[in-house]
C-alpha cells in the first residue's frame, strides 16, 4: 500500500474511462497539467508506456499495458466506491448530511435549523459547505442545496426557490453620498462586487440602466456572505440576493435605496438528491422540510 502511487492511479483511471486528459481533468475537477503530470509520474514509476504517441486530432490510444492497468484500476476503484457507500449507509438512520455553499448555509439554512429541531427533533442534521459544485457522493452528503443555473447531470435536481437582486447599503453610508435621487447616488457610490456572475452588477444595470457607471471599479468578494458583510461594514453598496440579505434588511442593518425595484432570478436554488436510490426516511423528511421552508420564503 505504501508503494502504490494512488493519486496517479486514480488520475490514470479517469483518463482511461474518459478517453482523454482534458475530459478526465474536468471529471476530477483538477487542472489538465495536474493529470498530465500524474500520467508521466506513473509511467516513470512503472517503467513502461501506458499511452501510444498519437496526435491530439487522432485522440488517445492505450498500449496493451495501459489497457490492462486501466481496466484493473477502474475495477478496483469501483469496488472501493461500493464499499464506501455501504459503510456510509451504516451510519445512524436518523442522521442526514446536507451540502451547500457557505453563504446559503450561514444566511438561509442555519437560522432555520432551530425550527427544524422543534418540528423534526428526531433528525440529526450535519452541514458541509463547499463553493465548487461536486457530486453528492464526493461530498459525503445525502442531499444538497445548490445555487446556480442547474440542473446538473450527475444527480437528481429539482428547482427549490427563485430569488431577486437589489442594491443594499447601510443607511449611514447611503446618506453620506449626499444625493436624494437614488440613481444619482448610486452613480457616486462605491460598488461592491460578488464574484458570482449571477449576482453581477451588470444584471442590475441591464434592467435599471444608468449612464456613466464603471462596473470595473470597486472591491470584489468571493461569496455573497462576504459582499453583504462588506456592505454592513459601510464599505459601499452591494447587489444582494434577497434570500440571503432579507434578515439584515428586516433588522435595519441594511437598507434598500431603490425600494421594491428588483431583478428577478428564476430557479436560483436547487434541491439535489442521489439519482439511483430511494432516500431514507430522515432524508425524505428533511427534503420535504426544505421544500416547505422555500415555499414559505417565496410567499412572503
Amino acid at each position: 500500500m505504501q508503494r502504490l502511487p494512488l493519486s496517479a492511479l486514480r488520475a490514470f483511471a479517469a483518463v482511461y474511462q474518459a478517453g482523454g486528459v482534458r475530459s478526465a481533468a474536468r471529471a476530477l475537477q483538477v487542472t489538465h497539467s495536474s493529470v498530465s503530470r500524474h500520467l508521466h509520474e506513473l509511467e516513470a514509476w512503472l517503467g513502461v508506456a501506458l499511452l501510444e504517441n498519437r496526435t491530439a486530432k487522432e485522440g488517445l490510444a492505450f498500449t496493451a499495458q495501459g489497457r490492462a492497468l486501466g481496466e484493473a484500476a477502474l475495477a478496483g476503484l469501483a469496488t472501493l466506491t461500493n464499499a464506501v457507500d455501504v459503510v456510509r449507509e451504516l451510519r445512524r438512520a436518523n442522521s442526514v448530511v446536507i451540502a451547500t455553499t457557505p453563504s446559503f448555509a450561514v444566511r438561509w439554512l442555519l437560522p432555520r435549523l432551530a425550527s427544524l429541531q422543534k418540528s423534526h427533533a428526531w433528525i440529526e442534521v450535519s452541514v458541509t459547505t463547499q463553493q465548487a459544485v461536486q457530486k453528492l457522493s464526493a461530498q459525503g452528503a445525502d442531499l444538497a442545496v445548490r445555487m446556480g443555473s442547474g440542473p446538473w447531470f450527475d444527480d437528481k435536481c429539482e428547482p427549490l426557490m427563485d430569488d431577486a437582486l437589489y442594491p443594499v447599503a447601510t443607511r449611514r453610508y447611503w446618506n453620506s453620498i449626499g444625493e436624494r435621487q437614488p440613481g444619482r447616488a448610486l452613480a457616486k457610490a462605491r460598488l461592491l462586487h460578488d464574484r458570482d456572475p449571477a449576482s453581477a452588477w451588470e444584471r442590475w444595470f441591464a434592467v435599471h440602466p444608468l449612464q456613466g457607471i464603471d462596473v470595473r471599479a470597486g472591491g470584489r468578494f468571493t461569496s455573497s456572505d462576504l459582499v453583504l458583510g462588506a456592505a454592513a461594514e459601510g464599505l459601499g453598496v452591494a447587489l444582494a440576493r434577497d434570500r440571503l440579505a432579507a434578515r439584515d434588511v428586516s433588522a435595519g442593518l441594511l437598507v434598500r435605496p431603490f425600494g421594491a425595484a428588483t431583478v428577478s432570478m428564476s430557479r436560483a436554488y436547487w434541491l439535489v438528491q442521489p439519482p439511483d436510490r430511494e432516500p431514507r426516511p430522515a432524508v425524505h423528511a428533511l427534503a420535504q422540510w426544505l421544500r416547505s421552508q422555500a415555499a414559505t420564503a417565496m410567499a412572503l
